[in-house]
């Protein structure tokens, strides 16, 4: 369950980013968004896997 409210919280700012990607279009703020995108995914894959202590 954890792992399926991650995925819908990672769609919704990945929406919400290339959307002011898309619309604002400066090459700059391309950049920001990837490397942003790129931590949440990291972030998303390491901390909900399954832990075995």
């Amino acid at each position: 369950m954890n792992r399926l409210l991650a995925l819908v919280a990672f769609a919704t700012i990945t929406t919400f980013l290339l959307i002011l990607a898309v619309k604002v279009t400066s090459p700059d703020l391309v950049i920001i968004v990837a490397i942003t995108l790129a931590f949440i995914a990291f972030d998303l894959f390491t901390s909900s896997r399954n832990k075995k202590d």
